[in-house]
């Protein structure tokens, strides 16, 4: 009998916290509401299995529960039940598949006036890309893959020239207007997801998958992988920006084609040091860095990150509360006018010699070596080079203090939480690999190796 009123009890419960439950769907922001109609008829064919067996088992348990003088019967046979239960079932599954097949015709039949454009994925990041004026996409590949053709546009096809490159997780899309996704990978399995559009597909490497939608609501929407590609996984995010046609033309005609990504000229060294110049007072005319000053050691880092901190110094996205010496670098950092003098700047100090700085840390080198192998090595790689494909800079031969106080930093809100900060977003959740300073400092005390 309590058995009977358990089960009972949990069917009961289960219906209620369905109902009471706050776990719903997201609002739709797409054309895909039969997506959802598909969704809500599994789960009322299911919701009414489970509310039946679960009630005839709960009377079975009553009903025929032992009793004195009563003998249970064995029937093997009973064809007339036999029968009603596969008709029943069978009116079930026909119920919860037949829609979802009429669904698929649709997912995998874009409209004729679909806007095609590319999604690439990779560990762990997302970038996009464009048809420029031809309105056509030129073709790609991995093997073109490299620091200055990330997408790795096929430079030989003119069709590539004018495609319009987004080299930052953030796209946008007209609203009312229906667009094809083209889904490529440039290393493992991704899968590009966006709650609110109710459509999703994975990115398989050496192939070009695809999805289609037609964005209807304004908004900022998050980009997730829900493929599990590594430990930089849950990390792995992005946004798309819907926005009115005028709005998204706008922000189209800013983006740089893949031509002009590529007609960069080589920057001036000469001018970078005379640029470089007002850097000296505290990072040293060799970029060896000072700590009395927190001023980091730059000498032997690559010049895109330094290119991408000042461009953060200068756009506000380092330097806000809390970050003192950061709020001192955004000055010096806006005596650089113009991209030109950043990247000038930035390769002149990538020319410098590079020598180890000195050693100031000391911890658990044991330790340090478990949590970076675990962790940071996915990006900045085993021996703490860095590299520009996992956005993550050189850590080896590189101040020890200075790595403690941004890891510091990170984990007390201090850099990392700047909306325009996707990496440093990304370093807030890696950061917590190390529980206190304790572990901070037994990893850089193993990045002190790595020399």
């Amino acid at each position: 009998m309590a058995l009977a009123v358990v089960l009972f009890v949990l069917v009961v419960a289960t219906i209620v916290f369905h109902f009471a439950s706050p776990w719903w769907f997201t609002d739709l922001a797409a054309d895909w509401g039969t997506i959802d109609f598909t969704i809500n008829i599994t789960f009322w064919v299911t919701g009414f299995v489970f509310i039946a067996c679960n009630l005839f088992m709960a009377y079975c348990v009553w009903k025929f529960r032992q009793k004195e003088g009563h003998k249970a019967v064995y029937e093997p046979e009973n064809a007339k039940l036999e029968f009603g239960l596969s008709v029943f079932t069978t009116v079930g599954v026909i119920a919860m598949l037949a829609p979802g097949l009429f669904v698929w015709a649709q997912f995998v039949t874009p409209p004729e006036d679909a806007a095609e454009f590319e999604v690439l994925g990779q560990q762990w990041q997302w970038q996009f890309r464009y048809p420029g004026a031809d309105g056509r996409l030129g073709t790609a590949d991995t093997t073109f893959v490299s620091e200055t053709n990330p997408f790795g546009i096929n430079p030989d096809d003119p069709n590539g020239m004018d495609d319009v490159v987004v080299n930052d997780p953030i796209m946008h899309l007209p609203q009312y207007q229906p667009v094809k996704a083209l889904l490529r990978s440039n290393d493992v399995l991704h899968n590009f997801t966006v709650t609110q559009f109710r459509v999703k597909m994975d990115l398989v490497p050496g192939l070009v998958s695809y999805l289609w939608f037609d964005p209807t609501v304004e908004g900022t929407y998050d980009i997730l992988c829900e493929e599990l590609c590594g430990i930089g996984h849950f990390v792995m995010r992005g946004s798309v920006v819907v926005e009115t046609q005028e709005k998204f033309d706008a922000w189209l005609a800013a983006q740089p084609t893949f031509a002009e990504t590529q007609a960069q000229a080589a920057p001036d060294l000469i001018a970078g040091q005379a640029q470089y110049a007002t850097c000296t007072a505290c990072h040293g005319a060799a970029g060896e860095g000072n700590q009395m000053l927190n001023a980091p050691k730059l000498a032997g880092q690559q010049a895109w990150y330094i290119e991408r901190q000042l461009d953060y110094f200068k756009q506000g996205v380092r330097g806000g509360d809390g970050d003192t010496y950061g709020q001192q670098m955004t000055a010096f950092a806006n005596l650089l006018t113009s991209d030109d003098a950043v990247r000038n700047v930035a390769a002149y100090i990538a020319s410098l010699p590079d020598e180890p700085a000195a050693l100031t840390i000391a911890g658990d080198v044991s330790n340090g070596y478990d949590i970076y192998d675990r962790n940071c090595a996915a990006c900045h790689l085993d021996d703490g080079a860095g590299t520009w494909y996992t956005d993550a800079p050189k850590l080896a031969g590189m101040n020890d203090w200075y790595f403690v106080t941004q890891i510091s930093n990170f984990k007390a809100g201090i850099r990392g939480l700047h909306p325009q900060d996707d990496f440093g977003e990304q370093m807030v959740s890696m950061a917590t690999a190390m529980a206190d300073l304790e572990e901070v400092q037994d990893v850089a005390a193993y990045i002190n190796t790595l020399r």
